[in-house]
């Protein structure tokens, strides 16, 4: 090949890494205006006198440490509980660990706000249990937020925890079984080294998740305010968007901390050792294991199945009988609209956020430049931004525009809310497999979008249909960002809950959370049919 040949092909390559950097450039440029902007914008529409009039106020003293307070003891209470889930499902020999794992996630599925509600039907006044055993003690207030809190964010705490212990090494246990070191001095010297620096992301994220919930807080609190509660009353109530600017800017620094951490923290635990399944059979840590996921197991089913006696009574407590006026009085308040506006959004989410994460993630892990780094920062920063933040923002730059007061709006602050989760997934999919794929293709003469349609987007069909659940069953139950956005024509079902405990139409509450949680339900069992159906499919053409 002559050196004009060779100058060509120079140029061709130059122009094509031109054309990849122009490409990261504007959807780096996208997600900056839909994620960055709104914040900024939001953070300079503090003015010095509001920010005055907030940290000389009582009740936000009050509320900061209300949130403080109740926060720190729920994310410990998770933390424990998610550790001795994980470690009963990862270190013993406890049969239907996949049927206790349903279950203990079952509360991911559901509005926070309906955990606050579960409580009260079961401990309240008039609870179930409450009469039962004729308690006179409360559970508004303090630990009731707590309860609620705990409800809401132990699941997650376990799934986190779960995946941390799924990859530990278990050679150093065998060899400490051998060597006689007791159970003990293995925990303090094989175990916490492995975990403690996991752990504290784990700690920031779980921190992060109740602080900013309003939810929980608003069905039970009662009397006790928190920070996320005054700045839904500033917001929505008072049309205050200047004060819960402010009230937004406190509470974006934990999510902020918890960002920073998570990203420089590189150490893992050694999570890169391979894994020896090693589990001692120990009758007593068994009967331990189950008795950890037997209890949290009742509880759950306790709170779900006091939703379905809602639902289905009559009149609680009164009258107990079977009826279905609830449902029928809850669609003729426009349930069924709403209901379909939830599917839709979560449906419009779920496929948006699929082809823009795995865009994104193809461009920052296959196609590494300079602007990689930039592009790979812009799309988990919203890691950074509790919901209620993002919801605020949302009015304070949209409220003008065309897209205000329609589903679009919700389907792209959700798509912004839930996208940095998916799009990890789906990165370290695409980081994980062989780097010369598309060189070797290039050589062949096979194109690179050939290589991501035959090659590359198959290998990750599972990862893919994750994504997906995830950003459908957030979309369906969240109340967060999209109370700040919704209208009577856009709302989804998940903001009926507080508009019908507001009334004390605690029933026809209990209607909404059970059809989000079917609905949910219904999502992962297709996802599972599809991936039991591709596995059988992968067998047979295997053999």
């Amino acid at each position: 090949m002559g050196s004009a040949g060779t100058s060509r092909i120079r140029t061709a390559r130059r122009a094509l890494l031109n054309q990849r950097n122009l490409s990261k450039l504007f959807l780096g440029a996208i997600l900056f205006v839909i994620i960055v902007v709104p914040i900024v914008r939001m953070i300079l529409y503090v003015d010095s006198a509001t920010v005055r009039s907030v940290f000389r106020s009582d009740s936000f003293y009050s509320s900061l440490w209300n949130s403080l307070s109740s926060t720190t003891v729920a994310t410990v209470i998770s933390i424990v509980l998610g550790y001795a889930l994980a470690w009963a499902i990862n270190k013993t020999n406890i049969k239907c660990k996949y049927l206790f794992t349903i279950l203990i996630t079952l509360p991911m599925l559901i509005p926070s706000i309906s955990h606050g509600m579960g409580l009260i039907i079961l401990f309240g006044n008039n609870g179930v249990l409450t009469r039962l055993f004729h308690s006179s003690a409360s559970i508004y207030g303090f630990w009731g937020v707590v309860l609620g809190s705990v409800l809401y964010s132990f699941p997650v705490a376990f799934i986190m925890i779960a995946d941390i212990l799924k990859y530990e090494d278990q050679t150093p246990y065998e060899a400490a079984d051998v060597l006689g070191i007791p159970k003990r001095r293995q925990f303090t010297s094989i175990t916490l080294p492995y975990i403690r620096k996991p752990m504290i992301s784990v700690l920031f994220a779980i921190f992060t998740m109740i602080v900013t919930d309003y939810g929980v807080t608003l069905s039970i609190g009662g009397k006790f305010k928190t920070l996320p509660v005054l700045l839904y009353e500033d917001a929505v109530g008072q049309l205050n968007y200047s004060t819960g600017s402010v009230i937004g800017i406190v509470l974006l620094l934990p999510a902020l901390i918890a960002f920073l951490f998570d990203l420089f923290n590189k150490d893992r635990g050694n999570s890169a050792f391979v894994t020896k399944e090693y589990k001692k059979h120990s009758a007593r840590n068994d009967a331990i294991g189950y008795a950890v996921v037997g209890v949290t197991s009742v509880l759950v089913l306790a709170i779900l199945s006091s939703f379905i006696m809602q639902a289905f009574a009559k009149s609680y407590p009164t009258n107990m009988s079977l009826t279905f006026e609830h449902f029928a009085n809850t669609f003729s308040k426009n349930g069924g609209k709403y209901l379909l506006n939830s599917v839709v959004i979560a449906a419009a989410t779920a496929v948006i956020g699929v082809a823009i994460g795995c865009s994104t993630a193809y461009l920052t892990a296959r196609m590494k430049s300079r602007f990689s780094r930039f592009l790979h920062l812009t799309a988990i920063v919203s890691l950074a931004v509790p919901g209620l933040v993002l919801g605020l923002a949302y009015v304070i730059v949209f409220k003008k525009s065309l897209v205000y007061g329609t589903i679009a709006i919700l389907i792209m602050v959700n798509t912004v809310h839930f996208f940095a989760s998916p799009y990890l997934m789906i990165y370290n999919a695409f980081g994980k497999m062989n780097e010369n794929l598309e060189p070797v293709g290039e050589i062949l003469g096979i194109s690179r979008l050939r290589i991501i349609r035959d090659v590359i987007l198959p290998q990750s069909k599972y990862t893919l249909l994750e994504m997906f659940s995830y950003f459908f069953v957030n979309s369906m139950m969240t109340i967060s960002a999209v109370s700040f956005l919704a209208t009577p024509s856009n709302k989804p079902l998940s903001l009926l809950i507080n508009q019908f405990e507001a009334y004390n139409m605690m029933e026809c509450a209990a209607v909404v959370a059970l059809l989000i949680l079917v609905m949910n339900l219904l999502m992962k069992g297709i996802i599972f049919i599809i991936k039991m159906i591709g596995a059988s499919y992968a067998d047979k053409k295997t053999v």
